[in-house]
């Protein structure tokens, strides 16, 4: 038989880290001791009070049913309380939140809600490839937003055109941002909400780093910025901030029409997280968060490590107030491409190619801060031999 893909199948780009997965295999299979700085997959265990919840809930008969595709009571309770503590969000838990397995999940699926095929959606460049995929999967047009170093990588609202404002149905924003670690000010949220507001446009805020902060910097929640609630709907995780990448648990929060769009599509294409997983994940969102204090500081030391040797050999790194990610200038010479391959294949260094997230994402790569700081000395002194 020929089993003939459909379109949306075909015009997908090959997904980034499945590529990074196979070129790893292929070193390691040659004997060589990998140092992988690719993906952004927390190192360290998730919390031992995480687990010890998880392990009671697994043997409570009440979640060996069919859960709610919304999360329940409890979990949506927990998430409103997390975000008035944090951010100082009044949300109703009824209204205002769901919850998602993974925030991934939840941000393929909402454009279903509102995009139409031929529908433009503008996506940040370099970024997460989901914001991208997710409009494919509704045949919709990505109007791509280029992230760059003099504009603080916040994409430039007024260099939109106007027939493209008009047509877009949803701009997607990620900050502290992925891949390039920057940071939003209040003013660029408020201009996006007033950019929002004028051409009718819906704001996704991907805030899943938001807890990943150092050197005492506070990230913020776009819903904080005044008239966000009409126009926004933010994405949280709890993979990077309790190490709960494998667990897939976040939740959505926002205007509560489109958390019902969102609820509505997830009704129909999932049958919602285990409710052992989100009994864990309220044990997560209602503790004291000193165990995320203690993840940053050892981020913070591991940054430090990383940022300074790599500015000992020459090369520019920005040293970052959030997330657990490097974005570092290749040096004079090379691409994204040949930087990355030179470092796996002559030291054994996986790091992601910044083109790999966005054209403009030429000429960097990334790294994770996902190694103990040993191995972190290790991968400056393999630089050595190697630049």
């Amino acid at each position: 038989m020929n089993f003939e893909k459909s379109q949306r199948i075909k015009r997908l780009p090959p997904y980034l880290f499945v590529e990074l997965d196979r070129k790893k295999a292929e070193i390691q299979a040659k004997g060589v001791d990998v140092i992988d700085l690719g993906i952004g997959d927390p190192d360290l265990p998730t919390p031992d009070f995480v687990v010890e919840e998880m392990a009671g809930a697994v043997r409570n008969p009440k979640n060996h049913r069919y859960p709610s595709s919304q999360g329940s009571p409890a979990f949506r309770n927990a998430a409103a309380s997390f975000c008035k503590k944090r951010f100082g969000l009044e949300l109703d838990p009824d209204s205002q939140v769901c919850a998602c397995i993974g925030s991934k999940e939840a941000i393929a699926h909402f454009p279903i809600a509102f995009v139409e095929p031929e529908d433009i959606v503008l996506v940040p460049s370099p970024g997460y490839p989901v914001y991208h995929i997710g409009t494919l999967f509704c045949g919709g047009i990505s109007y791509f937003l280029p992230l760059k170093e003099e504009n603080q990588f916040l994409p430039d609202l007024f260099s939109i055109p106007q027939d493209v404002a008009e047509k877009a149905r949803i701009i997607w924003l990620n900050y502290p941002n992925n891949p390039t670690s920057a940071c939003a000010t209040e003013d660029f949220f408020k201009k996006v909400v007033d950019f929002a507001e004028s051409n009718n446009i819906i704001v996704c805020h991907d805030a899943a780093y938001s807890e990943m902060c150092f050197d005492g910097y506070r990230a913020p929640s776009f819903l904080e910025t005044p008239g966000a609630m009409d126009v926004g709907l933010e994405f949280h995780s709890l993979s990077k901030t309790y190490n709960m990448t494998g667990w897939r648990i976040g939740f959505a929060v926002g205007n509560p029409e489109l958390v019902a769009a969102l609820k509505q599509v997830k009704s129909n294409v999932d049958s919602g997280q285990f409710e052992a997983v989100e009994d864990a994940a309220i044990a997560a969102l209602s503790s004291d968060q000193s165990f995320v204090k203690r993840m940053q500081d050892i981020y913070t030391r591991r940054r430090d490590v990383l940022v300074e040797g790599l500015r000992s050999l020459g090369i520019k790194a920005m040293k970052p107030r959030a997330t657990f990610y490097v974005w570092i200038t290749v040096p004079e010479g090379h691409t994204s491409e040949s930087f990355s391959t030179l470092l796996l294949e002559k030291a054994g260094i996986v790091c992601t190619p910044g083109n790999g997230f966005g054209e403009p994402g030429e000429g960097y790569v990334r790294m994770a801060l996902t190694v103990p700081e040993e191995r972190m000395s290790e991968v400056v002194e393999r630089l050595k031999g190697v630049l």
